[in-house]
């Protein structure tokens, strides 16, 4: 998983559509049509995989966007990774979502209330589990990132390695969808507390934001808004990088 540093585009679905939240607060989502207009033209574009969220099911705890996922797993080669996170609460989704060709499934709300559900799903299939620490005001948030855990991150991201998790998927939520700019320190913490990748979200405006992330050590960015909105592209991005 992310032999080298990737550019990962988020396809988040409400309602069927692509959309943006700001800050993970619905009511200021901005949408982008269809995910799978969207899935191709990342792919198109050189991704090598392709990061989605049931926006629905995060907030719900039920997955609400099933048919357009299945939409997106039928249209995309098999060589483009797809990683799936909202609304997995057990393992029996999980590995059904893996035997319809997820590659890997994002745990949130379900690891925090469940931790051995991470080392279930990962003792059936190895490096198929990513943890999502989603952290606002330094603390680990669940359910649509609407309740505090009193987690902290890298003690947290420490329990998910020992229980078999192949990475981290640590979302700034304070900067998330704001086009402003990253935080490099909460990720640069994060990296140096576990051996397995971390990949970063939140708050990606611009190439050296993608920059400064790989130079905190994650494996990977994920980024939406700064794609949607044009602020740079997919291709500029990850030449940057291969650049460096």
């Amino acid at each position: 998983m992310f032999p080298t540093f990737e550019v990962v585009p988020a396809v988040d679905m409400q309602d069927g559509q692509v959309v943006q939240l700001v800050g993970g607060e619905r009511g200021t989502e901005k949408t982008y049509g269809d995910p799978v207009v969207a899935a191709k033209r990342w792919v198109e574009a050189g991704a090598r995989t392709l990061h989605l969220v049931d926006l629905d099911g995060a907030f719900e705890g039920e997955r609400e966007n099933a048919d357009a996922i299945d939409a997106v797993l039928e249209a995309v080669d098999d060589d483009v990774d797809v990683q799936l996170g909202g609304g997995i609460r057990t393992a029996e989704d999980a590995i059904s979502l893996l035997e319809r060709g997820v590659d890997r499934v994002i745990l949130g709300t379900a690891a925090v209330e469940n931790p051995d559900i991470v080392a279930e799903i990962s003792d059936e299939y190895a490096d198929s589990v990513l943890v999502s620490l989603d952290a606002k005001d330094g603390e680990v948030v669940v359910s649509g990132w609407t309740e505090g855990t009193g987690l902290d991150p890298a003690e947290a991201a420490q329990r998910y390695a020992d229980l078999g998790a192949a990475g981290i998927l640590f979302t700034d939520v304070d900067v998330e969808g704001q086009l402003e700019g990253v935080r490099t320190d909460p990720v640069a913490r994060l990296v140096d507390a576990v051996d397995i990748p971390v990949i970063a979200s939140g708050g990606v405006a611009t190439v050296e934001d993608v920059l400064a992330l790989a130079e905190a050590g994650a494996a990977a960015v994920v980024v939406g808004s700064a794609l949607y909105e044009g602020e740079f592209t997919l291709e500029a991005a990850q030449n940057a990088v291969d650049e460096r």
